[in-house]
């Protein structure tokens, strides 16, 4: 496994949801729900900028690392605009919990960083900092073996595009993923909330992962497929994490929860949550794996043609309202480009989630809640 590498929970990623004086994003074509408080400090990035100027809205810096030099403090917002950008790059300030630091395309998917001159496209290590609507494309140098990494605390990745990442990358222990959230530095409570992964990794090999989480925080909305490995993977120190309203497809591993090669505790992972998740069409579907605890719980996930097993447990413990159907997909394909995952209004998925751990809206944006109903997966209906 890659080294990837209860404290205040009140800042949480709804925050992006319910800050006044909030901006809404642009969109391509794909919805967005995410909303970016007013803050103090603000700098702008442009791929017709320059970085000798100022990073003002009317003489934009050029580059994203030129921008890390300069967003250090807390109530920092980064606008970046649409176009292509070099990545391979570190951020390294921190914001606080009343007072983040944001990274915004300014159009959804609309700011495109492609690899750099390092493994990771974009290495994060700030506490407190959100990184948002970004289009993370690996597919310009198919070795690059990690797209976000995070190894700070509080951080969140949210409504990303992280795609072709580690293709052809060396299959070792190293390892790679696209979203990567780290307890390797002490990271603790960090979300994953509505992005889209897929086209992650060779192959057969084991250690390229979609979501990779070694800690604690949430895993909710997000689509994931076609993953050399696990969709989502829970490793090392995990533990305390919610995975729900996730819909993940065609990769070795659906989803698997566990611990080892433990970085700061030997505990395992314990108090996880996997509800209202759609696991489809992958080889495993949710698995226990290494250390595990008893206070897991799993429940309302719809598992269905995974071909070596669909559920397996460990410590005795069984799943609770597992709908075993096909999620009757719009458009479903193993291999098109854009495969259509929204559920058909005739979908055993509808209505059938719980609102236990339940985002407030779907990857889209839609509301969930007890009028509009909990599907399950990453889109209502």
């Amino acid at each position: 496994m890659q080294k990837l590498g209860n404290i205040a929970k009140a800042v949480r990623i709804n925050a992006l949801l319910c800050a006044s004086a909030a901006v809404l994003l642009g969109t391509t074509g794909a919805a967005s729900a995410a909303t970016i408080p007013a803050t103090t400090y603000n700098y702008y990035v442009s791929p017709t900028g320059s970085d000798s100027a100022a990073g003002t809205k009317t003489a934009p810096f050029r580059t994203l690392a030129r921008a890390a030099q300069v967003a250090t403090k807390p109530s920092t917002t980064v606008w970046v605009a649409a176009g292509t950008y070099t990545g391979g790059f570190k951020t390294t300030a921190s914001g606080t919990s009343s007072a983040r630091i944001y990274w915004v395309s300014t159009t959804k998917w609309g700011a495109k960083i492609v690899p750099g001159s390092t493994a990771n496209v974009w290495d994060n290590r700030g506490s407190y900092v959100s990184i948002v609507g970004f289009d993370i494309d690996g597919s310009t140098k198919p070795s690059v073996t990690h797209g976000i990494y995070t190894g700070g605390s509080y951080s969140q990745i949210v409504e990303n595009h992280v795609h072709h990442i580690a293709k052809s990358a060396t299959c070792t222990s190293a390892g790679g993923s696209a979203i990567g959230v780290d307890s390797y530095y002490g990271g603790v409570w960090n979300d994953v909330i509505s992005n889209i992964v897929n086209d992650i990794g060779p192959s057969g090999c084991k250690y390229i992962q979609g979501i990779y989480v070694s800690t604690s925080g949430s895993v909710k909305n997000n689509l994931v497929y076609r993953v050399g490995e696990a969709a989502i993977h829970l490793w090392h120190d995990a533990n305390h994490v919610t995975i729900t309203n996730n819909t993940v497809t065609t990769s070795h591993y659906g989803i698997i929860v566990g611990g080892g090669d433990f970085y700061h505790t030997s505990a395992g992972d314990n108090y996880t949550v996997v509800n209202s998740n759609i696991v489809y069409d992958n080889t495993y579907g949710i698995s226990e794996q290494g250390v595990t605890g008893t206070s897991n719980s799993y429940s309302n996930n719809l598992v269905y043609q995974n071909s070596g097993f669909n559920i397996s447990l460990k410590n005795g413990l069984t799943a609770k309202n597992t709908v075993s159907s096909n999620p009757l997909f719009v458009a479903y394909s193993r291999t098109a480009t854009t495969p259509n995952f929204h559920l058909t209004s005739s979908s055993p998925a509808i209505a059938r989630g719980t609102s236990v751990g339940a985002y407030p809206t779907d990857i889209e944006g839609k509301p969930r809640n007890s009028t509009t109903g909990y599907d399950i997966g990453a889109y209502q209906h």
